[in-house]
Formats: C-alpha cells, structure tokens, sequence
C-alpha cells in the first residue's frame, strides 16, 4: 500500500453517530484523514493517492475482544490434546491414550474438556481410569471451564497432592472412599498441577503468533488479556516490538486468582505496568476474582443451588459469602487499593451475589477515593440481580458479557442440572443491563467455556440466541435478544472505550487508527442467523493489511 490510500465504493458501517454510513475512506500514514463520500475523500487525497475500490463490500471496525487469554488458546490449539467440546468421554480418553503411546515417558499430557456429565460416565476414579490409559505419562485434562482438572497419578505425585494436603479456600481435592485424591480437582485446588505444568518461551512466541493470524482472520484487531502474569507481557510485548502481533491488547495484571498461591505485591504490578507499557500494548488493568463457576458449585449466587447438585451438599446450609474467593470486605479493599493506584479493574463474577459484591467494592472505591475516571469492569456478568442492574450505570462499571454462550450450548445442561432451568434462562441478561443504563463490552472467554474465539458466532447468538449452527436445541433468554445497532458497538466502540483506546480505535472517523475489516456479507441484508457464517476477506490495522483472502477461498 501507498502512504495514502482512497478506500472507494464500499458500504462503510463506521460506528461514529455523527457520520454512521459513508461510501469513501481517506487513510494516510495508517491514520483515518476523511470519511464520507467518494467527492470528499477525493478532495482530501493527494495526488499520489492509491485507490482501492470495494465493489459494495461492507466495511466496518475491527472486532475487539474484552475478554480472550490468547495466549492459553494459542498453546492448546498448537501443543495440547484438545478434542472439543462436543466430543464424547469416549473420544477424550482415546486421545489421550494415543497421545501417550507417541510421547516419551514422563512428558505431560495436557488437553480436555471434559464435562461435568461425563463424571457419572467414568465409572471410577479420575485417576484410576487415568492411571489405566496413561500409566507413564503425567495427565491434567481440563473442564469446559477450565476452572477445573482431571489429574492422574504422576500428575498428583508431581504436584505433591496427597493424602494429607488439606483443601484450600475456595478450592476443593477430590476424594475416593479411602481417603486419597481421586484425581478430581477444583478451582484452587488445581493450582499446584497447574504449576507443575511448564510453558517455555517459545511455546509462547508460538502461541503469539498463531494468535495474530487467528484473530485477524476473523477480523480481531483488538483484545483485552484478562489474566496476564510477567511472561505473557513479555511475550506480548516482544511480538509487538517485531512487528508480529498487529493488534491492540490491553492486560489485566493477576492481582489475585485461584491458580496463584498468594497476592502478586503492589509493588510487583506497578514494576509490570511501568515496564510492559510500550508500543501496541498497555498494562494499566489489573484482575481479582470474586468466585468461581456454577457447575462446580463455585459461583456465589444469592440463592442456593439445587439440591442434590453435589455429593454432601446441603441447601440449607448454604453460605454465598462463604463461596466468595476473598470476603465482601476484602474486595472493597482490593478495589479502593488498586483504583488508588490507577489500575482499572476486572472483576470475575458469575454468581449474583458475587456480581453485588463487585459493585459495592467500586462504590467504595468511589466513596474512598472520589471520582478517578477509572471504569472498573465486572467480568462475566451471567447472572445479576435486577436491583443491581441500575448499580452498573451510577457507578460507571462496565458489564463485561463472557463467554459467548448467551444460546445452547455445552455447559448449558450442567447449569441446569445444578441452578434449574428456570435460572439457567436468566442467564446473560443483555436487553436488561442495556435498558437500565449499563455499557457492555463483549468477550469470548476463549479457550475458557468457548470452543473458539469466533466474535461472529457470538455476534448472531446475541442477535437471536439460539445456536448459529443449531447444534443444540432451544434458546436461552429469548426476550433478552438485541438488534445489530445495539450489539455492534459491544465488539467495537465499546471494546475501545474498555480498554482506554476510545480517541484511537474502535470507529471510523478522523485522526483514528486505520483498524478495520472488510466482510463478505452486508450484515444488515442478512438474517440474524447468517452472520454466524460471516466471513473476513481483509483485516487492515493501522492502514496496513495484515490478512486478505478472496471470496472463494475456504477458511475460518
């Protein structure tokens, strides 16, 4: 491309209310001079100006992801024994059975997702059926959630799990009759075979790179890394710096989470956010988890679970405080600290109580601290009270919807087995967080509970939700379904504003970075069902083009 480049004869979706179509686009130096008609951008552009005619195509700004740990997702697709989410427990453990039979001994075997239905299936212990097909090998197979593993004996052994190791909080070790661990891990309890794992470096350089191509294929330039430790930032960092990443990211610095063994230091994340701060990458966020998942029993919902939803578990001595990861007074602690030290906090919240807790620790960051501009984010948001909602806007919090499961699908029959299938249908309440005021971003939480990082698919599920591809029956929510003009700021103006790039990406206008995508389908002339199929045949960022295929060729 030419310094200067006119974008002509194109259907532009541009996400500015002041100019919300146009026809031509003037970009010069990878920024955004005029926006309008094909007359306009002609009078801008110099003499030299490429042109580049469209032919109709729909272009609109590069998706933004809130929430992705792309760097997990990069790693399971490229080195792990990944079958997923559909595949039955059958075909997970012949994966791991002729992953075993070509790996050398002792090397570990990382992969899943198993489900929580596939528990009754097994017929033993985790371990002992582990132990059977992969008697050599060190085995962790993670849930849909990733919240929780599946562990063999030397994956035990190696991460001194034994008889004596007490459960920790908010976490639980599995037991068989006898007393010993049964290889089912939960939350925190997973964290010393979460640490026995050891990523390299250049699993990560990989990891990055897959990922760039990944996410500009479907048309991502922009995510949000919601749970980043030192090696992700550096890896983030060393990939922006030579010019393989083309993406804006934003990283949530892990104050505190159920894989860690204590509090990352104040001081520790200042040294991140000063040292990691640098070209396409920012360090300002940090992260805090509030509970856990529902299927686990985890989630701190204000009202109990089913009973009969987990061995022992009694409803009346139910306790959703108790369930939090860090107690009500803990996390307004948190909040206050973090919000005085400048960092803009996400909160993992999927329960309603944990979702209330998250908000009370922002208004008292705000009573303590005053007005800091600082937009705190409540991570997942599934499940919230309608007395919250209006909290949302007040507070100037952001809901942060993730995963992209607001339709059927894998996870939805462990909901209902364990909240019923009148909460379940609660679940993601989009239309009602917009009706009382709230900004929501978009995340796919992928690898975590998402099969895939594919905004498109979570763009049309918003839209009708119900399974793009029906490959599970029914919907969730109907009456919570949005139209594109509400949906389509989540994955763009929105996503921008979260993650502190508002005056930079996330709409076409002047003076913005050239981020941008051009699509094979005008996505107001289709049904609401096909924008799940919903392909990108150019991704530009910072008027470069970083991926360009034409219509025919197959693909993601």
């Amino acid at each position: 491309m030419s310094a200067e480049t006119i974008w002509t004869n194109a259907r532009i979706r541009t996400l500015d209310p002041a100019r919300p179509w146009a026809r031509a686009m003037l970009v010069r130096d990878g920024k955004i001079v005029c926006v309008g008609e094909e007359s306009d951008a002609a009078a801008a552009a110099g003499a030299g100006a490429r042109r580049h005619d469209l032919h109709g195509r729909f272009l609109m700004p590069g998706m933004i992801d809130s929430h992705t740990h792309a760097l997990w997702g990069g790693r399971r697709d490229l080195f792990e024994c990944f079958v997923g989410y559909a595949a039955t427990l059958d075909q997970l453990l012949a994966a791991v059975a002729a992953r075993a039979n070509t790996l050398p001994e002792g090397t570990w075997i990382e992969g899943g997702p198993w489900r929580f239905e596939h528990v009754a299936q097994l017929g033993d212990s985790p371990r002992a059926v582990l132990d059977r097909i992969a008697p050599r090998h060190p085995v962790a197979l993670k849930d849909t959630t990733q919240h929780n593993l599946w562990a063999n004996s030397l994956a035990l052994s190696a991460a001194r799990i034994s008889r004596d190791s007490a459960d920790p909080h908010g976490g639980r070790i599995g037991r068989d009759a006898s007393g010993e661990p049964d290889g089912a891990l939960f939350e925190s309890g997973a964290t010393p075979v979460r640490n026995a794992l050891v990523v390299t470096s250049e699993q990560n350089a990989q990891a990055a790179a897959y990922v760039a191509k990944a996410f500009h294929a479907l048309g991502i330039t922009g995510f949000k890394e919601p749970m980043a430790i030192e090696s992700d930032l550096a890896t983030y960092c060393a990939a922006d710096a030579a010019g393989a990443l083309n993406l804006h990211v934003s990283c949530h610095l892990v104050r505190q989470s159920p894989l860690a063994d204590d509090f990352t230091p104040y001081e520790t994340l200042l040294a991140w956010r000063n040292a990691y701060s640098r070209g396409n990458i920012r360090a300002d966020c940090a992260k805090l988890f509030l509970d856990g998942v529902a299927p686990s029993l985890t989630a701190s919902f204000l009202d109990p679970y089913l009973p009969g939803s987990g061995p022992g578990y009694d409803p009346a001595r139910y306790d959703a405080d108790a369930i939090l990861q860090l107690s009500p007074q803990r996390i307004c602690e948190e909040v206050t600290a973090l919000d005085r030290l400048g960092f803009t906090v996400k909160m993992h919240a999927v329960g309603d109580r944990a979702v209330r807790a998250g908000l009370d620790a922002i208004e008292a960051a705000r009573a303590a601290n005053g007005e800091s501009g600082l937009r705190h984010e409540i991570a997942h948001t599934p499940f919230v009270h309608e007395d919250d909602m209006p909290r949302f806007r007040a507070l100037g919090a952001v809901a942060e919807v993730s995963p992209k499961l607001w339709f059927p699908n894998a996870i939805t029959a462990g909901q209902i087995a364990v909240l019923g299938a009148e909460r379940t249908q609660r679940c993601h309440p989009i239309r009602s967080l917009m009706a009382a005021g709230a900004e929501l971003v978009y995340g796919s939480d992928w690898p975590a509970a998402a099969p895939d990082v594919d905004p498109w698919i979570g763009l049309s599920g918003m839209l009708t939700r119900r399974h793009p591809n029906d490959a599970y029956p029914g919907s969730v929510g109907p009456n919570e379904a949005v139209g594109l003009d509400e949906a389509l700021p989540l994955f763009t103006v929105n996503g921008a504003r979260a993650m502190g790039r508002e005056a930079l990406t996330g709409a076409l206008k002047p003076e913005y970075s050239a981020d941008f995508i051009v699509l094979d389908r005008d996505l107001y002339a289709i049904a609401p069902e096909a924008v799940a199929e919903t392909r990108v045949l150019m991704t530009v960022f910072s008027g470069e083009v970083v991926m360009e295929r034409s219509p025919q060729e197959t693909g993601p």
